[in-house]
């Protein structure tokens, strides 16, 4: 625990990283905010959405409902003309489709009939019926239109009826004077009602995706007041979980702790605007679109967390000893790394599209096209390249190693991301494709830890057996005599009479890596042994053939000569090393 807590000195705060911090979260909040602003766009330009319920008055003739002409004078036309004249401002004449008492204030019972619609029914044009005698089978006698949802109150709930009369305009579906008187009771109990009364009319229409004016100049100060509460909660959340951080002994945990403060503050913030959004007394689609918007934040905070520990995973790797000793490594772990990347910012852009409602399912399946045509295209290469991923993480051979590749001997070059280069011992470069490689068998000499010898020593069949004793036992003692010589295995034994010699096996082990210091050891060996050899008054033998002849009166001469030298009785003679002067042998 204490070095952990000297490699962890806190460092001098900087100006630099502080402003690049608070670039890197006004990107992430102007990105929420294009969003936004994006599906409000894509709203008004889409067209409408198709009917939650078939219109009622399909069930009177049997037509189809998509067909049925709009009478000017039918309940669904008269509601949207107000809603119209309500949206545009024009209170005074909206307020004509209501039956007003004597003596109220038709423009403010108008505006606030509709505020009390859009808080609780939210009314679907389409559930009304297109006919000018209304909907004929509901129970409510001629020239009555309810509408299909009902009011809150205390009491219960509490219809809103239509009726259909006749004016100087003409004939027309207006709010029943029941429904009008109670308006006021309803507007009283509005959580918004303050609100209401003392902003202009201006900011109390609606704009973009139903929210009014004066939310859309509400959000950004409540996106500001989140940001701030959510930068609180993240540091001491943090300053939290730093304490448990500090009990490991790993160093990458502090770095994801590190990477998490943008998108755990922006997370945090999302939070606070999901819970100031109750309080703005939102619209049933306005409170549906900023949800989307939310949930599609949230996603872009895991996201942005999933980058950060890309990155930190990224240079743990390349800080590790084994990616340090391996270029191949070195070079593959960032482009992993990348690759990563995009993966997950492709899943994002998904994630967040879906979120707000953009139809993905042709990006996807786009995407699923374009890759198979890639995987096809790009074969051998993804191939090569995870072959390249393999021998990285097998590490069968390195750059510089000595390997025989099947019956290809030479040295390591260069080691890429589609294929190694190797060094023959003719000086010839061999390129083999890293997926076919991967396949092959590989015996690298590099690494051995010992160099074995092995040798046999043939000695003239003139050996006596005090001979033979001397130079096994003069061997054995040479070898364990060098100073790297392995000496738990040390063998020096007489094996077996060959064809033309007594044969003894000798196999050590020298404890170096270096094979140009090992042949210099095998030198010194091999002329220890010729020393001991002569010094025990023998000598090596080599294959001789041995020819008799055998003269018989007038009879031509018997050549007997063996392929492997033996004689006739089935004896090889040794032969023997002719004198100063001697003619050789024949």
């Amino acid at each position: 625990m204490p070095w952990k807590d000297q490699q962890k000195t806190p460092r001098r705060p900087r100006l630099w990283p502080a402003v690049r911090w608070w670039l890197r979260t006004a990107f992430a909040f102007a990105l929420v905010s294009g969003c936004v602003l994006l599906g409000a766009n894509a709203g008004e330009l889409s067209p409408p959405p198709p009917p939650s319920a078939p219109p009622l008055a399909s069930a009177e003739g049997g037509v189809d409902p998509e067909t049925i002409p709009v009478a000017p004078d039918s309940p669904r036309a008269s509601v949207s003309r107000y809603f119209d004249l309500c949206r545009a401002g024009d209170y005074a004449e909206a307020a004509r489709y209501l039956d007003l008492p004597p003596r109220a204030d038709g423009a403010q019972l108008a505006q606030r009939l509709k505020a009390v619609l859009d808080r609780h029914l939210w009314l679907d044009l389409e559930t009304l019926s297109p006919h000018p005698q209304g909907n004929t089978q509901d129970n409510l006698g001629t020239g009555v239109e309810q509408l299909p949802d009902k009011i809150p109150t205390r009491t219960g709930l509490q219809p809103v009826r239509l009726v259909r009369r006749t004016t100087p305009e003409g004939v027309r579906w207006i709010f029943s004077r029941a429904t009008v008187e109670r308006v006021d009771e309803w507007y009283a109990r509005l959580e918004d009602r303050w609100i209401r009364d003392h902003l202009p009319p201006a900011l109390l229409r609606p704009g973009p995706r139903e929210l009014l004016w004066w939310q859309w100049l509400a959000l950004p100060v409540v996106a500001l007041a989140s940001w701030l509460i959510g930068m609180v909660l993240s540091y001491f959340i943090r300053a939290a979980l730093r304490r448990l951080v500090a009990r490991t002994d790993s160093t990458l945990d502090d770095v994801l702790l590190g990477g998490a403060r943008g998108p755990l503050t922006f997370a945090l913030a999302l939070v606070g605007v999901e819970v100031a959004l109750s309080w703005l007394g939102l619209y049933p689609p306005a409170e549906q679109f900023l949800d989307k918007v939310v949930r599609a934040g949230l996603f872009i905070a895991v996201f942005w967390f999933a980058l950060r520990a890309i990155d930190a995973v990224s240079d743990r790797l390349l800080a590790a000893p084994a990616t340090r000793d391996n270029p191949a490594a070195r070079s593959l772990v960032p482009l992993m790394g990348r690759i990563a990347k995009v993966a997950i910012l492709i899943i994002g852009v998904i994630a967040v599209l879906s979120e707000l409602g953009y139809p993905v399912a042709s990006l996807i399946a786009g995407l699923g096209i374009g890759g198979v045509a890639l995987a096809l295209a790009a074969q051998k290469t993804v191939e090569n390249l995870f072959g390249s991923v393999s021998i990285g993480v097998d590490r069968a051979l390195q750059v510089g190693d000595f390997v025989k590749v099947d019956a290809l001997l030479g040295t390591v070059e260069t080691i890429g991301l589609r294929s190694t280069r190797i060094r023959t011992l003719d000086r010839t470069l061999v390129t083999i494709p890293n997926g076919k490689l991967a396949d092959l068998q590989i015996e690298s000499y590099t690494a051995r830890d010992r160099m074995r010898l092995s040798c046999v020593l043939s000695l003239v069949y003139e050996t006596t057996p005090a001979q033979l004793r001397a130079v096994i036992e003069g061997c054995e003692r040479a070898l364990r005599a060098h100073p790297l010589i392995w000496p738990d295995d040390v063998v020096v034994r007489f094996i077996g009479i060959g064809p033309a010699s007594f044969d003894v096996e000798i196999m050590a082990w020298f404890q170096t890596a270096d094979f140009g210091e090992f042949r210099t050891i095998r030198q010194e060996i091999l002329i220890t042994f010729l020393e001991i050899i002569g010094a025990a008054g023998t000598r090596l033998a080599y294959p001789t053939r041995t020819v008799h002849v055998a003269p018989r009166g007038g009879e031509r001469a018997l050549l007997d000569a063996t392929a492997d030298g033996s004689s006739a009785n089935g004896r090889r003679e040794p032969r023997q090393a002719p004198s100063a002067g001697a003619p050789p042998s024949r």
